[in-house]
């Protein structure tokens, strides 16, 4: 079982280590968003082999990880381009029972798009603005402070300050009801545009992957439990946040553009699994 370590940055080359579930943030900053990342996971063991947790989830009892963000894009971009999601650099191992995840998948996010079976880079994304479970946004005047991060308290849903780019700029009940719902619509996305006034503080936290001593596991409803740990080949678990490209951009290419943050799961490597590499490579 090797152990991990958490990565934050503001794009896919430039990741620090992050200390989970220690409520220190990694400062994010690049010309495109500045903010600040903290993760929390529940029975994780660092690079060091420490099992730690965090009061995040006696608060928030229904979760086992949490990727929390708070920023600002530093120019405007409509909600429909600002996607969420993880990116990989090599064909994936799929496991027995990965048609039900990604029918759970689905579920959960009827906005997801995802080619996680190519044979190039496999990729899973979501407008941001639809896949978080709980979102604030706040509109910030010319001297307004960014409340503090990670807070106190567990984020919740909170977008009565947003605007609105369509005729009359009059937010619908069905809105103020379901965010999640609502903005499923690629239309309504396209209604609203964030840029340096708008912060915006995101939890995206789910109880479907479990970490322990022994590894991670997928659990789905109907109890269904994978061992990832059977498939997984060691590349790093990329949570991103970038902009949407067009299909003309594209070009055969990945579907993502400008990547804004960045957060990294990875194996890291025991000594004892050095010396055992370093004996092959002698004996051969």
């Amino acid at each position: 079982m090797p152990r991990l370590r958490v990565l934050a940055g503001p794009s896919i080359e430039e990741v620090v280590p992050i200390s989970a579930n220690s409520d220190v943030p990694v400062d994010i900053h690049s010309d495109a968003f500045e903010g600040k990342v903290a993760v929390y996971v529940k029975g994780f063991a660092d690079a060091d082999g420490v099992v730690g947790d965090s009061p995040y989830f006696k608060k928030r009892t229904t979760v086992t990880w949490s990727i929390q963000v708070q920023g600002r894009f530093l120019r405007p971009y409509s909600a429909d381009e600002i996607l969420f999601g993880n990116t990989f650099e090599r064909p994936l191992k799929l496991p027995w029972g990965f048609g039900a995840a990604l029918k759970f998948m689905n579920c959960v996010d009827p906005t997801l798009e995802q080619d996680l079976t190519s044979n190039t880079r496999p990729w899973a994304l979501s407008p941001l603005i639809a896949t978080m479970p709980y979102l604030q946004h706040r509109r910030l005047e010319s001297e307004t402070k960014p409340p503090a991060f990670p807070p106190d308290v567990p984020i919740e849903n909170d977008i009565s300050q947003l605007a609105l780019m369509d005729k009359n700029g009059a937010k619908s009940k069905e809105l103020l009801k379901d965010r999640r719902s609502y903005f499923c619509n690629a239309a309504h996305r396209k209604d609203v545009v964030f840029g340096p006034e708008d912060l915006i503080t995101a939890d995206f936290c789910h109880d479907y992957l479990r970490f322990s001593a022994h590894g991670v596991c997928l659990r789905l409803p109907g109890g269904i439990t994978i061992d990832m740990m059977k498939y997984w080949d060691g590349q790093p678990v990329r949570f991103v946040c970038c902009q949407r490209i067009n299909d003309i951009e594209r070009s055969g290419g990945q579907p993502w553009g400008r990547v804004f943050w960045c957060v990294v799961i990875e194996p890291v490597e025991d000594d004892d699994d050095v010396g055992e590499d370093e004996a092959k490579e002698d004996i051969d």
